[in-house]
């Protein structure tokens, strides 16, 4: 249970409740049960995360696997990258981005068939999660320049779904396909099917597509050769989950009308203040020691991210991403399994409360909460549901009381508190936890910028598409002949996959463009499958 009485609780708020005026933010620490001997403790650990963190901003080699730096924090103040060149590519490329933006805007740039209206944004990963949290946050349905939709999978299905919703305007929809490397399979896929589209509606893709990319990527290269209407730049210095205020998120950003000077402001201000090597006056290192305090520095809990706002209900699924891509390694800097992580789940309150909050405050204790609060409900009065009572002070009356439920409880929690939803309150969101995550790894000492799992995924993918390939020229080599997936598997030499192979055979004779037959057997493995 709670270890304050009411009176140490208050003096406890006065004591761990600290305001950052400059980036219109509040953090209060005092319902983590943390002691003052933890924060001595603490202290060297965290100057060394400071002195890290600051190498990092000078250029140092922060992925030794790749040999690359990590230099998201450049991109809001290019004067700080370690060469002037960098620094120049950044500068030019924003300029290259508002330009752009301008000349859709003013039609100059358009469609087959008009005047841009609609934007579809195909990327995965870090490339759609970023800017479907910005468009989320800051959107107008009915007012943005442009109306957003993204393919963020190679789900058909999915795909099928936004393509319906821009029936008959493909003509007047700009497709900004994302992607560094080029090769992203996910990526290629969606992209494929956006030109399929465009083609049977009558229009070129490449008069409607622009790429950020990597220079001379399989998609640079591509996108040149087609002559797309422009291409702007990745680099590698940059990683997905802090590419946000790169031209991954900023082009579709400005697209849509939104303020992206002020998005950079938010995140430059909020960089200033976290560069402070001093707890009491940085709030992502009191973030990062609140994390390592719950988790034991083995991140033990799980953090569930509760907004109380519409407008940041993608903030955890961003945040899933940064945190756990981040965080989520097998060995420490010294090669030692350990192992480290910190699960991210959440949604919105007061909306989802009321599904999970029974668990939170009765069930199994394995996670903390970090609360985000905003202040302002809207800009215009709000009507009075009761009164002198709105329902912005309900939702407000939701979290107080749902965080007191759970103090009460025994469940410890964090809460940030934003004046408003704005860009550049947005732009402090995402540097306050890019700043957090970087010093929290310094803390348990991983390597927070690289992804080894992500790529043994990509690999272990490509291998049952391979494996695919197999199934299919062997059931084509058969055809006429019905066999069970061991059958198959035998066939071809899997062995070691006659589950793999199972699944694959499940697959294609679900679908109609393989001409793969299932019949029905005693037994789901007893069934076989038959190429007409």
């Amino acid at each position: 249970m709670n270890t304050f009485s009411p009176t140490e609780l208050w003096q406890r708020f006065q004591q761990y409740y600290t305001e950052y005026p400059t980036l219109g933010l509040a953090l209060d620490l005092s319902r983590m049960n943390f002691s003052a001997e933890f924060l001595q403790q603490m202290r060297v650990p965290l100057e060394n995360a400071f002195i890290a963190m600051a190498e990092l901003e000078k250029g140092g080699i922060a992925n030794p696997s790749e040999h690359r730096m990590v230099g998201h924090y450049w991109l809001r103040r290019p004067e700080i990258a370690p060469t002037a060149s960098i620094g120049t590519e950044i500068t030019q490329t924003l300029a290259a981005i508002k330009e752009f933006a301008a000349r859709v805007h003013a039609g100059t740039v358009h469609g087959a068939a008009g005047p841009f209206r609609h934007l579809l944004i195909i990327g995965i990963g870090g490339s759609a999660l970023g800017p479907q949290f910005v468009a989320r946050a800051l959107g107008q349905p009915g007012q943005d320049k442009l109306a957003v939709h993204f393919f963020d999978n190679t789900d058909p299905d999915g795909m099928d779904q936004v393509l319906a919703e821009l029936a008959g305007g493909l003509g007047q929809t700009l497709a900004v396909v994302i992607s560094k490397s080029g090769g992203t399979k996910e990526t290629r896929n969606g992209m494929l099917e956006a030109q399929a589209a465009y083609a049977a509606a009558g229009f070129k893709f490449s008069d409607h597509a622009v790429a950020v990319t990597g220079a001379l990527s399989e998609l640079d290269k591509y996108a040149t050769a087609n002559a797309w209407l422009h291409r702007f730049p990745m680099w590698d210095w940059v990683g997905g989950r802090t590419s946000e205020l790169s031209a991954v998120g900023l082009l579709p950003a400005a697209l849509q009308g939104f303020d992206i000077d002020a998005l950079l402001a938010g995140a430059r201000a909020c960089d200033e203040v976290t560069r402070q090597p001093f707890l009491v006056k940085n709030p992502a290192a009191q973030l990062a020691l609140m994390w390592y305090y719950i988790g034991d520095g083995k991140g033990t809990k799980n953090m569930v991210l509760l907004p109380y706002k519409d407008r940041l209900e993608l903030f955890a699924k961003y945040t899933q991403q940064l945190v756990m891509e981040s965080l989520g390694k097998a060995q420490d800097r010294d090669g030692n399994i350990v192992h480290q992580g910190i699960a991210v789940f959440g949604n919105k309150g007061a909306t989802d409360q009321h599904s999970y909050v029974q668990q939170l405050r009765d069930g199994v204790l394995n996670f903390f909460v970090t609360f985000i609060e905003v202040l302002q409900d809207r800009r215009q009065p709000s009507l009075a549901v009761e009164t002198n009572v709105t329902a912005g002070d309900y939702l407000s009356g939701f979290f107080l009381g749902t965080r007191r439920a759970l103090y009460e409880s025994g469940r410890e929690s964090i809460t940030l508190t934003l004046q408003t939803v704005s860009p550049f309150s947005v732009g402090v969101l995402i540097a306050l936890f890019e700043r957090a995550v970087g010093l929290y790894a310094s803390l348990i000492r991983i390597n927070a910028y690289d992804q080894p799992g992500v790529e043994a995924g990509k690999k272990a993918a490509a291998a049952v598409i391979e494996l695919q390939h197999k199934v299919l020229a062997y059931l084509t080599e058969k055809a006429g002949h019905a066999l069970t997936s061991a059958q198959v598997a035998s066939g071809i030499g899997a062995h070691d996959d006659f589950e793999t192979v199972f699944k694959i055979c499940e697959h294609l004779a679900a679908n109609p463009d393989k001409g793969i037959r299932r019949i029905a057997g005693g037994t789901p493995f007893q069934a076989a499958y038959q190429k007409a």
